[in-house]
């Protein structure tokens, strides 16, 4: 046995993710999912009847296109930020505009001013989103990442399960803007503590003071350069066009479409890397995987749930249960690939999660046949979210380890950009091919079970490619 193999630890002595070294972290990590997790679902559903009372129903795709759209500017903000100088600083003013923009919102007098609120929460999303991301990368050792995004998705739980329920009695019995409000003072405190926490300076050998462990970043000059922020900017644009676009079936709405496919057509590839839509070897598929799959899920998510309570004639609440059981078995599925699977190749369980996936999507379609019950398209929901539970996390390890140290927020940025986009085009897609089926003289069950169907192809070409994403 060698020196150098003598002072090495075992393995298994390996400390967690809740260790000493590694506590304060994943504590202020899980923190602010946890708050960004109840924000976001206690304020979506109050939404339409924020739209309603500010008499802007007609706007409401773009009041919910925005956040998307801002999304992917404060993905590459803070991404290409995180990259320059740690990810402590666009993740602690993320948070405060988080807070920020909830009182925004909260105190709309006409619906473009619940517009910009939205847009400032989007842009604030994706930079938390990216910044976490990034930091994990930083902060931990490859075995521990995929432990860390299990927790993560595990502090999802308990705002899926009481977020929308609280939120809904609120708003019902007092207003919808106590909603907003509400959320801003119980994030207000937690996020200045956050904030000083991340100022805190790291410990070099991580056994200080408890703080995130995070590399020394390369001279300034070797760094990445400044983002692209004229392109972001577009890219945002092309997708809120999008988002709108699709929202109406008539000749302005199709000008809208086109501008907006023209400018993600042209700026997208530019904030993406090289060969992300060839699929070339390494991180340009794990990003397109990023895309294929959120793509999917959230139009299963978006149009299971309509296609059941407009024409299926299921209760909301009913139709609710099965949010809550996506969230819950998306956290389980998590936790299981990041625990018990930590040894199998991660390519192998994107194939796994892909094709659950793809199940999901086979009862959506089965379900929206008029004899069939439709719990059987309700099964969708949570069946995708368990599929999401394996894949998106090994994506995510899979991203990381194709990226250099000083390129995590790059990396992170990149896989954010394409989420973002996968929702804007597959939703997109999806509507575009409902809305062709109804002009064609098509039922409204039938246009779903032919959109449905469109949605087969995204988690089985993930399948297919989840090989060429591999690390080994």
């Amino acid at each position: 046995m060698t020196a150098k193999q003598a002072v090495q630890p075992p393995k298994d002595t390996e400390p967690g993710i809740f260790s000493r070294r590694y506590a304060a972290a994943s504590l202020t990590f899980a923190a602010v999912m946890f708050l960004t997790g109840f924000a976001a679902l206690a304020v979506v559903p109050t939404l339409p009847t924020a739209a309603q009372d500010l008499d802007g129903v007609s706007l409401f795709p773009l009041v919910a296109g925005s956040f998307v759209a801002a999304s992917l500017l404060g993905g590459v903000l803070g991404g290409h930020w995180a990259d320059r100088s740690g990810a402590r600083r666009p993740l602690a003013l993320g948070m405060v505009l988080s807070v920020l923009t909830l009182l925004v919102s909260a105190s709309s007098v006409s619906i473009w001013q619940l517009v910009i609120g939205r847009f400032v929460d989007g842009l604030s999303a994706g930079m938390v989103a990216v910044s976490v991301t990034t930091a994990i990368g930083q902060s931990y050792p490859e075995s521990l990442r995929p432990r860390m995004l299990a927790m993560l998705s595990t502090c999802w739980i308990i705002p899926s399960l009481i977020g929308p329920p609280i939120a809904g009695v609120v708003a019902e019995a007092w207003s919808w803007r106590a909603v907003f409000y509400g959320l801003a003072a119980l994030t207000a405190l937690p996020a200045l503590a956050l904030v000083a926490v991340l100022r805190r300076a790291p410990a070099a050998d991580g056994d200080g003071d408890g703080g995130p462990v995070v590399p020394d970043l390369p001279p300034a000059e070797e760094r990445a350069s400044r983002p692209p922020l004229f392109v972001a900017a577009m890219l945002s644009l092309g997708a809120a066009l999008g988002q709108y676009g699709v929202s109406g079936w008539d000749v302005r709405h199709l000008l809208f479409v086109v501008a907006g496919v023209v400018l993600l057509v042209v700026f997208a590839p530019r904030l993406l890397p090289k060969g992300t839509w060839s699929s070339a070897r390494g991180l340009p598929t794990a990003v397109l995987m990023r895309g294929l799959t959120s793509g999917t899920y959230f139009t299963v998510e978006a149009l299971v749930p309509l296609m059941l309570i407009t024409e299926r004639r299921v209760a909301a609440v009913t139709v609710g249960v099965a949010f809550t059981a996506s969230a819950v078995l998306w956290a389980g599925a998590s936790w299981v690939q990041g625990k018990l699977l930590q040894h199998v190749a991660r390519h192998r369980l994107v194939v796994v999660g892909a094709l659950v996936m793809a199940a999901s999507v086979v009862f959506a379609v089965v379900g929206s046949f008029s004899g069939v019950s439709p719990l059987v398209a309700m099964v969708a929901m949570p069946l995708a979210a368990v599929g999401m539970g394996l894949l998106d996390p090994c994506v995510t390890v899979l991203s990381l380890s194709h990226s250099a140290p000083d390129r995590l927020g790059h990396t992170t940025s990149a896989m954010q950009t394409n989420m973002n986009l996968g929702q804007v085009v597959v939703l997109g897609v999806a509507t575009a091919a409902l809305n062709v089926g109804l002009a064609a003289g098509a039922g409204q069950l039938g246009g779903y079970a032919v959109t449905f169907s469109i949605l087969l192809v995204p988690p089985l070409l993930v399948a297919v490619l989840a090989v060429r994403a591999r690390n080994d």
